[in-house]
């Protein structure tokens, strides 16, 4: 999702719902502690250096039950942010707290905003050397009986 898309459906909305990607929902009282703009600059295994610009939303939630996040005050916050994420129309990336910051995507079903798994992914494949029917995502390759010294995923 981009950031004039979240716009757009703040704007029709009468409640903000962000799912998991279990299907749980996050608490009616989150915060939304940041809107940044994160920037990836780095080489990948292949010795390509690349460059990568989101807008990042933290979500968060403390013990203030009464608190609710209306689609008004949200747009106001984006509306703040501009001077720091600029006119670009960025992908949004989402922060929320779990056993660890999880770091999701954004899309939106109907009314609910949902935070989409991401995985890493090797960019430079032919690089590696590793056939494409080898390439996992991660929850595959910790099960993977590959991935032991002289395994060949490494």
């Amino acid at each position: 999702m981009k950031i004039s898309e979240i716009k757009k459906s703040l704007a029709e909305v009468e409640a903000i719902n962000f799912r998991l990607p279990t299907g749980e929902y996050l608490p009616a009282h989150f915060h939304v502690t940041e809107v940044g703009l994160v920037s990836k600059h780095f080489i990948d295994c292949g010795g390509v250096e690349r460059k990568e610009t989101v807008a990042n939303f933290q979500l968060w939630e403390a013990g203030d039950y009464d608190h609710r996040l209306a689609p008004q005050k949200f747009l106001h916050i984006l509306k703040l942010s501009e001077k720091i994420l600029g006119s670009e129309d960025l992908d949004i990336e989402v922060e929320y707290q779990q056993d660890t910051i999880g770091k999701f995507g954004l899309t939106q079903e109907g009314e609910d905003f949902v935070l989409t798994p991401k995985q890493t992914a090797c960019l430079a494949q032919d690089a590696c050397g590793i056939p494409s029917h080898q390439l996992v995502g991660l929850p595959q390759l910790q099960a993977a009986s590959c991935c032991t010294p002289g395994g060949g995923c490494c």
